[in-house]
């Protein structure tokens, strides 16, 4: 077995201290001069392949600027993967699961050297922040070294328990699926690129990585972090493109065996709809594992602390503007706090800086013109559900430069049945709802079709303990903010219409992407 010490989450960088700060814009310098303006062509079965038709990458801090360019995969070159692929896997499903692992940790390792140009590349062509772009990164290296060490569970016969039984051998192996296909978001380019196509890589299997359409500089930086760590050609196939396109046609396909997605309700559960047909040609039931989102509630009751209240809000409503699937989007509030928290909730609000990650501000552009439009068309409407207690604007300009630039908007009374209470808005914009008592605001906190994140802020263990059995969510906090979940610490995902719950970053992901087999021989 592979000797590595034991797994320990990756620190943050303290940016309060000063050479932090200037070795970040060191690093903005290094990416702006070698890789801005860069462009990413295909891998497909090792091979660098361009084609005609390229997808650009804009600052949304900047949108005058394009900051690189990918290929754009057709159909054909969907196909072309697809078989190289499975060629792949015939030999890399037989590689012992210390050498997949080894790989991993080595990629790790080169991330580890290459953190703030990682940081930094994020900074530019998705506005991430210093902070949260570190914190990304650190998630990047940890999903590898957690994966390469949580795949030692499933290494050879007998690798889960059976019962003895007189006079045979039984034992259970974990086999990989084959190839699959990973769609992964534009809000975590990194780090859920690389944990989506990490997990099944390591158990065996080969994956076409589709990223987003507005990130794929930084999933070209991690597949040739990849290649450089030594994994052979075909078992990673790297294809920017059109979801509409290309990963509808991989979901088709009846050589399709698995799906990983990350992104929104909507797609999720076509993507489920479409894996579900059995294909002709097709030999398995393929399997999905996706996280779809959430519209996520934080529950301050009568007994909280009210700084931490604030605090908790602040952090979970604005870092890198709300667009976290884990993001707090509605403040539950009741009646007897409500006036305290809300006025130091919009007090703190009011002194967060907008502008351009490049500047680290905490609150900079959306990703894209699509978001945008969305964010602004909520706003639009926010006072007809509730009041407007701050922002409430989308200026789309910040500091002289156009942007995706929507303000950091509080929405109070909002009507717990309302759009502004029930759907995923994905942006700066946090509806703060009234309630009766505990208990209302733990049935308003229940009333929606989601189930990912959750918080309460109490110094009640009765109110704990109840939120405990029953606030309906993947993963929920006590006291701190609701955004943050760590590898291995807090694994990851949710229920409902938040997705298949497959945690990941937990001890039993990896079995999303293996079958298992009985064998008995009798003596």
């Amino acid at each position: 077995m592979i000797k590595v010490q034991e797994y320990r989450p990756q620190s943050f960088i303290d940016f309060t201290k000063e050479e932090n700060v200037k070795a970040y814009q060191d690093a903005l310098k290094k990416i702006r001069a070698e890789l801005v303006g860069k462009h990413y062509p295909l891998v497909i079965d090792g091979e660098r392949v361009d084609t005609a038709e390229k997808l650009e990458s804009i600052n949304p801090c900047d949108t005058s600027e394009v900051v690189g360019t990918t290929a754009k995969a057709t159909v054909e070159d969907a196909e072309r993967a697809l078989q190289g692929a499975w060629k792949a896997f015939e030999s890399w499903k037989k590689w012992d699961m210390d050498a997949r692992a080894r790989i991993l940790l080595k990629a790790a390792a080169i991330l580890k050297r290459r953190r703030l140009e990682a940081c930094a590349l994020m900074t530019i062509e998705v506005g991430k922040n210093y902070a949260e772009a570190d914190v990304e990164v650190a998630e990047a290296i940890d999903f590898l070294e957690y994966y390469a060490r949580s795949a030692m569970r499933y290494s050879g016969f007998g690798s889960a328990e059976t019962t003895w039984f007189e006079g045979e051998e039984n034992g259970l192996m974990h086999i990989p699926l084959g190839v699959g296909v990973s769609i992964s978001p534009w809000n975590f380019p990194c780090a859920i690129f690389i944990g989506m196509a990490a997990a099944p890589i390591v158990a065996g299997n080969c994956v076409l990585v589709k990223p987003a359409e507005d990130a794929g500089l930084i999933a070209g930086f991690m597949v040739d972090i990849m290649i450089e760590a030594g994994l052979p050609a075909g078992v990673l196939q790297f294809l920017p493109g059109v979801g509409k396109e290309i990963g509808e046609y991989l979901t088709n396909h009846a050589k399709t065996r698995f799906i990983t997605f990350t992104g929104s309700r909507a797609v999720g559960l076509h993507i489920n709809e479409v894996a579900a047909k059995v294909q002709p040609g097709q030999k398995w039931i393929k399997r999905v594992i996706m996280e779809l989102g959430g519209k996520d509630a934080l529950i301050v009751d009568e007994g909280a602390d009210i700084e931490t209240a604030v605090t908790a809000a602040v952090q979970g409503a604005f870092g890198f503007n709300g667009q976290k699937c884990s993001a707090m989007s509605r403040l539950i509030l009741v009646d007897s706090v409500y006036d305290e928290v809300m006025s130091g909730f919009v007090e703190r609000t009011k002194a967060l800086k907008m502008g351009c990650g490049e500047e680290n501000a905490h609150v900079t552009a959306v990703v894209n013109q699509m978001s945008f439009d969305k964010i602004k068309g909520y706003l639009a409407t926010a006072g007809d559900e509730g009041q407007v207690m701050l922002g409430g604007e989308a200026p789309g300009e910040c500091g002289g430069k156009k942007g995706h630039y929507v303000q950091p908007s509080i929405i109070g009374d909002v009507k717990r049945e309302s759009r502004l209470a029930q759907e995923e808005i994905f942006g700066p914009v946090v509806s703060v709802i009234r309630a009766r008592d505990w208990q209302d605001a733990l049935d308003i906190a229940n009333s929606t079709e989601y189930g990912l994140t959750g918080g309460v802020i109490s110094s009640s263990r009765e109110h704990l303990e109840q939120a405990r059995a029953e606030f309906e969510v993947g993963n929920l906090y006590f006291n701190r903010k609701i955004t943050g979940a760590i590898v291995g610490v807090q694994p990851f995902g949710g229920y409902n219409m938040s997705g298949t719950d497959s945690k990941a970053g937990g001890p039993d992901y990896l079995a999303n992407f293996m079958q298992l087999k009985t064998v008995t021989e009798r003596w």
